[in-house]
């Protein structure tokens, strides 16, 4: 299908503003749209967060009237059902719009192109398509949870050029420069959860919040300990919302963290460890769409073993500190390069200092 380089440009400024939403539309996806005639832009919108008006309801406000007869650019299929808004492809053929364009098909069973066959039945032309690929990437999340019913797991790590996230006395404060850590803060900031295990909270006692960035909601805090070994004081239970997920449960710090706004799942495994892969279709069910991990080695290597592990976001520092210090993942040894993690590299750019490399895994290989 042949979209014109006005299409193009309505499209972009649609992906734009749908990127407004970016840490704020968590379970719902980020939308934007765009209602125009020719070069004209007539009106504007985007998802903002759940439970408030999508984004052709916000566009179709602005341009009124103008709306008849005009273009609707859409980052993502138009709903058809009744969820806690009214459906938005009903709002398009109120509105009167003559041609409906479409980055991508919804993958929610509830929508799935239904929202496109009411508008063609409308008597409305509909094309999808246009800039899919980068509508993909805005809401790869809500496409992992709604196509494979588990999120999309992004691990973040730092290390130095040789590997190393940490020295053999477990010192790891800093490896990477500021201008790294406040863009981890980005990434975070668009996670609804961030992950991490025992052993960190332990050696770092880390907060997990959204600090060197604005951000107006805070990601769920994950935390794998399987014996429950958390210490009620650590920095973690800071009043927000945390989720212990245990593979043996403790009633005594069960009480102990009773009235912190903590959460405890069982998910026990064969091995007595947390089942991981379960952990994430639990997540799933809970709306989580995107999953920032930083952990310790040892989780690291457990999520990628197991196949939890969808991106590689790594900052490297460009010192080298031995090979006695901590590595990245705990991973048997291979006895051939068949066996390995490979990688394709998505972005590679200098932040700061440092070096951020961000790496989707090879399934299968």
């Amino acid at each position: 299908m042949a979209f014109s380089a006005l299409d193009h440009q309505h499209m972009a400024r649609a992906l734009q503003l749908a990127e407004r939403g970016l840490t704020t539309t968590s379970p719902n996806p980020r939308v934007g749209c765009v209602i125009a005639r020719d070069d004209q832009r007539l009106g504007e919108g985007w998802h903002q967060r759940a439970g408030q008006a999508h984004a052709e309801v916000y566009a179709l406000r602005a341009a009124g009237d103008r709306a008849r007869g005009a273009t609707a650019y859409v980052t993502l299929e138009p709903c058809a059902h009744h969820g806690r808004t009214p459906p938005c492809a009903d709002a398009l053929i109120a509105a009167g719009v003559a041609r409906v364009v479409v980055a991508m098909t919804d993958p929610n069973p509830l929508v799935a192109g239904q929202g496109l066959d009411r508008i063609v039945h409308a008597g409305i032309v509909a094309e999808v398509g246009l800039l899919g690929d980068e509508a993909h990437e805005l809401n790869i999340g809500f496409v992992s949870r709604m196509t494979r019913a588990r999120p999309w797991v992004r691990l973040k790590a730092a290390s130095t050029l040789d590997g190393k996230t940490a020295l053999a006395n477990g010192i790891s404060q800093w490896i990477t420069g500021p201008a790294a850590r406040t863009d981890g803060h980005r990434w975070r900031a668009r996670a609804c959860a961030i992950l991490t295990g025992f052993g960190t909270v332990r050696a770092d006692d880390p907060q997990l919040t959204v600090r060197d960035v604005p951000c107006d909601r805070q990601p769920l805090r994950v935390l794998v300990d399987a014996r429950f070994e958390v210490s009620p004081t650590a920095r973690l239970f800071n009043g927000d919302p945390v989720l212990v997920v245990i593979a043996e449960p403790n009633p005594e710090k069960a009480a102990a963290l009773a009235g912190r706004n903590v959460d405890t799942l069982l998910l026990p495994n064969a091995h007595g460890k947390v089942d991981l892969p379960l952990l994430l279709t639990a997540l799933a069910s809970r709306g989580i769409n995107e999953l920032h991990v930083e952990a310790g080695f040892k989780l690291n290597g457990s999520l990628l073993r197991e196949g939890c592990v969808d991106e590689l976001l790594l900052y490297t520092a460009p010192m080298l500190v031995g090979d006695a210090a901590q590595g990245l993942f705990n991973l048997p040894e291979l006895s051939t390069l068949t066996q390995a993690h490979r990688l394709t590299w998505r972005d590679i750019r200098q932040v700061g200092n440092d070096t951020r490399w961000i790496g989707r895994f090879q399934r299968g290989g």
